[in-house]
C-alpha cells in the first residue's frame, strides 16, 4: 500500500538522522527490538519483508502466499524471512509496538492474526480498535494492562519508527508489502511463483 494512501503523522523529532544523537532504544540494547524471522540463520538467502499491519496488500499476501512461501522455502532452508515494522499509520505503529512487547515465540502468530482480521480492527468504523488488537493479545497471555503500556512507551514507539525510516534509508521502501531479496528491493504483494523466481534469483 502506498505511503499515500495513508499518513502517518510523525513529529520531526522522531525522524531524526541517524547520525545523531536521539533517545530511542538501540536493538542491541532492548530484546524487544530484536530481530523477528522465521527459518534457518545460515539459509543463503534472507528475505526481509517490510509490513504493516493495517496495510491490505500485507494482509493479502499473508493470507495466499506466506503459507506456501513457509512450507516449501523457509521450512526446507532455502530462505529465511525476516519481518521488519513499516507502520503507515498510528493504529499500525500501536500494533507494531504491542507485537514487539510479546515474547519472540509469539510475534508471527500474533501478527498473523491482526493481518487476517483486519476488517474487524482496522477498517471497521464502529470498533474499538485498540480493545480488539487488546482481544488477540490475550490469547499469547498479554494483559490489557500490559498492551496499554507498551503503546504507550515513547522509547519503543520512536524504535518502531526507526525501524521504518531505516527502510526508506536503506531500501527505499515507500510502498508495503516491500521484500528485499538479499539485499534487492521487491514491492507488492507478490505470489508464490514470483516470490519463489525472485528467491531463486537471489540465490536460494
Amino acid at each position: 500500500m502506498p505511503l499515500s494512501r495513508r499518513i502517518l503523522m510523525m513529529a520531526p523529532a522522531v525522524l531524526l538522522p541517524f547520525g545523531a544523537k536521539r533517545e530511542a532504544l538501540a536493538q542491541d540494547a532492548d530484546p524487544r527490538l530484536a530481530e523477528r524471522g522465521a527459518g534457518k540463520p545460515d539459509a543463503k538467502v534472507t528475505v526481509i519483508e517490510y509490513f504493516s499491519l493495517t496495510c491490505s496488500h500485507c494482509a493479502a499476501f499473508h493470507r495466499d502466499t506466506w503459507p506456501q512461501v513457509k512450507k516449501e522455502l523457509v521450512e526446507t532452508g532455502r530462505i529465511r524471512m525476516v519481518w521488519r515494522d513499516f507502520p503507515l499509520d498510528q493504529l499500525a505503529l500501536a500494533g507494531a509496538q504491542v507485537a514487539r512487547a510479546m515474547p519472540p515465540a509469539a510475534y508471527e502468530a500474533f501478527t498473523g492474526a491482526l493481518l487476517s482480521t483486519q476488517e474487524r480492527w482496522a477498517f471497521n468504523r464502529n470498533a474499538d480498535s485498540i480493545a480488539e488488537i487488546a482481544k488477540v493479545a490475550a490469547m499469547a497471555g498479554m494483559s490489557r494492562a500490559q498492551v496499554d503500556a507498551a503503546i504507550a512507551d515513547e522509547g519503543l514507539r520512536r524504535a518502531v519508527l526507526e525501524t521504518r525510516l531505516k527502510g526508506e534509508q536503506e531500501h527505499r521502501v515507500n510502498s508495503t508489502p516491500t521484500f528485499v531479496f538479499n539485499g534487492k528491493p521487491a514491492p507488492g504483494s507478490l505470489n508464490y511463483d514470483r516470490f519463489a523466481e525472485l528467491a531463486g534469483e537471489a540465490g536460494a
